[in-house]
């Protein structure tokens, strides 16, 4: 049968542990030897899921925007039940300028990540910054039910949603 598992392959050693390690480079805020990590995986694993994740974090924190975006729609396509490939991608395409594209292509995922917070609050962020202040705020109320004190916390911290700071505790 046609199942998740047998369109995506198991990652295997010692694939895993050059993701750990990237992992753990990161965590070091190297993102140099991360990058050196990633590149020792074989050939067949690296549109693996877990590996363009752990890309697209390395290219985040060198901030190469057209490699976030590059690997997150490849993301997109590989994992397309995975809310991160289209998050990841709209984020790095807010980061070039490139809001309104961001909210274009993010704002199908909304209705299939019915669960989770960032979308919404991604969204509220990006009509923000769009202008589109009440329909920015409908957005974060979304997030906010389902992201709670997560959700409100971040939102009282990001610059995104300056302009809408004085309205925040009243959403």
């Amino acid at each position: 049968s046609d199942n998740f598992w047998t369109r995506v392959k198991i990652l295997t050693p010692p694939d895993t542990h050059h993701v750990k390690a990237a992992a753990g480079w990161l965590e070091l805020g190297n993102a140099n030897e991360a990058a050196t990590e990633l590149e020792k995986i074989t050939e067949k694993h690296t549109n693996h899921p877990d590996v363009l994740e752990m890309h697209w974090q390395v290219k985040a924190m060198q901030k190469d925007w057209n490699a976030c975006v590059n690997t997150a729609t490849i993301l997109t396509q590989k994992a397309p039940s995975r809310p991160s490939g289209w998050i990841h991608r709209s984020f790095a395409l807010h980061e070039m300028g490139r809001t309104q594209e961001a909210y274009d292509l993010l704002i199908p995922a909304l209705a299939v990540f019915e669960k989770n917070w960032i979308i919404p609050y991604n969204i509220a962020c990006y009509l923000c910054q769009l202008d589109r202040k009440t329909e920015a705020i409908e957005k974060l109320k979304m997030a906010f039910e389902r992201g709670g004190d997560d959700a409100r916390g971040t939102a009282r911290e990001d610059d995104d949603l300056k302009p809408l700071r004085e309205e925040l505790d009243s959403i």
